[in-house]
């Protein structure tokens, strides 16, 4: 960002293609930020199912060290949840 807006002051000069070049590159970065939130967001929500269907199956398992695995695969699970709601959240703002 900084970049950006040395080149609009040192562009201010009565240069408006400097100006033109600045909106353009700065609208690029904004959409190409939704995309990415956007692929991050569905990238989370895939893995807090993969990892909610393991703990089920592997604590349904009649073995100790599936049942423990289970329990270690749940600290994963924590900051996905709280990912999912920030999205979640996120969107019924959009919506809004």
């Amino acid at each position: 960002m900084l970049g950006f807006s040395s080149a609009l002051i040192r562009g201010s000069k009565g240069d408006s293609r400097m100006i033109t070049t600045v909106t353009t590159i700065s609208s690029a970065i904004t959409v190409g930020g939704m995309g990415l939130a956007t692929a991050l967001s569905a990238v989370a929500t895939i893995s807090l199912i993969a990892f909610l269907t393991t703990r089920e199956l592997l604590s349904a398992s009649a073995t100790h060290s599936s049942q423990r695995a289970g329990r270690f695969i749940s600290v994963g699970i924590i900051p996905l949840v709280l990912v999912f709601a920030a999205v979640v959240a996120a969107a019924i703002v959009e919506v809004l």
